[in-house]
């Protein structure tokens, strides 16, 4: 079946996207236009099941969507520096804009100031507000003519239609437009993941429920009614233990993305003990073994547990004191402290502070492998590898896709809460 992405943004900047990714043939394109970026929120939640995967054409409607918490799938945006900027900057020159002076929005000042350089164009005069969560067109109108009034700008280089709507009104404004290669590259990369999440999602996932002395049957019809929130099957096993039979996409979902267990202090409460081992696996075999590892962990953590075991040595524990039903997830660390948070991404304590000193210096701009690569001193690899342990663990969001002038796969930026 086709992979169906919904395209936001503004109408103009949606249909050449939409137009680009016709042409090359990436899969079902839905036009998903809005008026003003403040309609973002709504068109999100309006697109229901009609989109697998989410593509913003520009970081400002992929940022409220972000700061909403209405992204449910896999979404990207299309970044704007590198050829793009580089384009624009080009058409300034060929109609005589003197582009030693202009100020320029939404872009990180290191991007710009590379593209400028790599151009060799004079970088001293140019004035740059990065994009950051809470800004405002008003707030982008403002830097533009303050920077025009007080630092000389010629031309103001805009990424937002609204903005650009009112500063070509008052001074020289440009309006940028995501490449092509850029739109190209995106819709590739948001293709990627979200085959991949895809296919994880289906992937076999059995849970090994121990109930010690709960073997009558009111017991049993309870346990159905508890674990219905999974959407799976329970089965008893020979040993008296019960045998749940889901799906990791259902799991995730239920668990708030592997934080916590809904059913996990009402079992605790009428049987004292209750221990519960959930393993993920390509198949029902390796499922079934990772679930039984699962069981015996949480043993080791308390009298009422669960630990969720994947392929790649990752246990995620989650015990009772943690599963109070309270909110979690969406790039916030779960309660517990930083101990817990450490037991369930599979990483040690010293690597958490580490991680933490460099979420709490990213100004919002996210974290990519590379710079945890790094901040850490480890292969690029291994911080890919820590980033989605911290994102199974409920710490750790997927917020896009950075153009940083490399070859190869773009980038995933994560929005870290630790």
């Amino acid at each position: 079946m086709p992979l169906t992405v919904g395209v936001i943004g503004p109408e103009d900047l949606v249909h050449k996207v939409v137009a680009v990714g016709g042409e090359a043939g990436r899969g079902r394109l839905l036009p998903l236009p809005y008026r003003h970026e403040d309609e973002t929120t709504d068109i999100v939640t309006g697109a229901g099941s009609a989109a697998d995967a989410l593509l913003f054409t520009g970081v400002v409607p992929h940022g409220l969507a972000v700061a909403a918490g209405v992204l449910d799938r896999p979404a990207m945006y299309v970044p704007y520096s590198g050829a793009t900027l580089l384009r624009a900057l080009v058409e300034l020159l060929r109609l005589g804009h003197d582009v030693s002076r202009v100020s320029i929005d939404t872009l990180r000042r290191d991007e710009v100031l590379e593209t400028l350089t790599e151009a060799k164009l004079p970088t001293e005069h140019i004035r740059v507000l990065p994009h950051r969560p809470g800004l405002t067109s008003q707030d982008l109108v403002d830097f533009h003519l303050g920077a025009r009034d007080t630092r000389g700008a010629r031309v103001a280089i805009t990424c937002l239609g609204s903005a650009f709507h009112v500063l070509e009104q008052r001074t020289h404004a440009v309006r940028l437009a995501p490449s092509r290669h850029s739109i190209l590259a995106t819709l590739q990369a948001l293709a990627l993941a979200t085959a991949g999440r895809q296919s994880g999602d289906a992937q076999v996932a059995l849970g090994v429920i121990d109930l010690p002395g709960a073997d009558d049957r009111s017991a049993d019809d309870r346990l159905a009614d508890d674990v219905r929130v999974l959407g799976g099957s329970l089965a008893a096993l020979p040993d008296g233990r019960r045998l749940v039979v889901t799906t990791r996409g259902v799991l995730e979902k239920a668990t708030d993305r592997f934080t916590r267990i809904p059913f996990l202090d009402g079992l605790a409460a009428r049987h004292g003990t209750a221990h519960i081992g959930f393993g993920v696996g390509r198949t029902a075999a390796e499922a079934e073994a990772l679930a039984r590892r699962a069981v015996n962990r949480a043993r080791s953590v308390g009298p009422a547990a669960g630990v969720v075991s994947m392929t790649d040595d990752v246990d995620i524990v989650i015990d009772a004191a943690a599963d109070g039903g309270g909110e979690t997830g969406g790039g916030t660390a779960p309660p517990g402290g930083a101990a817990l948070l450490a037991r369930r991404a599979g990483i040690s304590p010293q690597t958490l502070d580490r991680l933490r000193e460099l979420a709490s210096g990213d100004r919002g701009e996210g974290l990519t492998a590379h710079a945890v690569a790094e901040y850490l001193s480890v292969q690029q690899r291994t911080a890919r590898r820590i980033l989605k342990r911290l994102e199974r663990a409920g710490a750790a969001v997927p917020t896009g896709i950075r153009q940083e002038g490399q070859t190869g796969r773009p980038p995933i930026v994560y929005r870290v809460r630790l």
